[in-house]
């Protein structure tokens, strides 16, 4: 699969089967993580994997944090689910001192969202499917997961193969909505 085709066709995928993700496809995701640039080449990422079932149903508990979701009218984390049904879960974390920082702007998150990216893009090329859950309980994240003090967990990444073919993405909007050229323009 070509990138631009991966880019077009990736989708966020909540509900897995109970497919085994091969160790080279793995792999190879990780590896997608480990070759995106970053702030000074610092590639502040690391990455927890996590396989083990009880421990994917502790994320799982732990990726609801009511006063954010229900405040949106949810009940629990639409992909909440499907970190305890993937066969993977990784967990994006970034070193913060690892990265960039120029006037107020720290370089982190855009270094971990680059990452971000890759890997969703390694596992969706390699016939996987994955999504970003970015609202957990970091402290008793980290602490379930034995994250240093210091080490923000920026995602939670169900990763394995989807239980069903997922559907065409979500409208889009037009680029002339999205797009200036030159200067900004009304």
């Amino acid at each position: 699969m070509d990138t631009l085709e991966a880019i077009k066709t990736r989708r966020s995928v909540r509900k897995f089967s109970d497919k085994l993700v091969e160790d080279q496809k793995l792999q190879a995701v990780l590896e997608a993580v480990q070759a995106a640039p970053s702030w000074s080449n610092m590639q502040c990422w690391r990455l927890v994997v996590v396989t083990d079932a009880e421990t994917r149903a502790q994320i799982s508990d732990l990726s609801y944090v009511e006063s954010f979701f229900s405040t949106r009218g949810y009940k629990s984390n639409p992909a909440q689910k499907g970190i305890a049904d993937a066969p993977v879960v990784i967990v994006l974390c970034a070193v913060p001192e690892q990265s960039g920082e120029m006037k107020g702007q720290r370089y982190y998150m855009a270094d971990a969202g680059i990452a971000s990216e890759n890997l969703m893009l390694a596992a969706h090329a390699v016939g996987l499917a994955s999504v970003f859950v970015g609202v957990f309980d970091e402290e008793k994240l980290g602490d379930l997961l034995g994250i240093p003090a210091g080490v923000r967990i920026v995602g939670v990444f169900p990763v394995g193969y989807p239980l069903s073919e997922p559907k065409s993405g979500p409208p889009r909007k037009p680029l002339a909505e999205i797009v200036h050229y030159e200067r900004w323009k009304e």
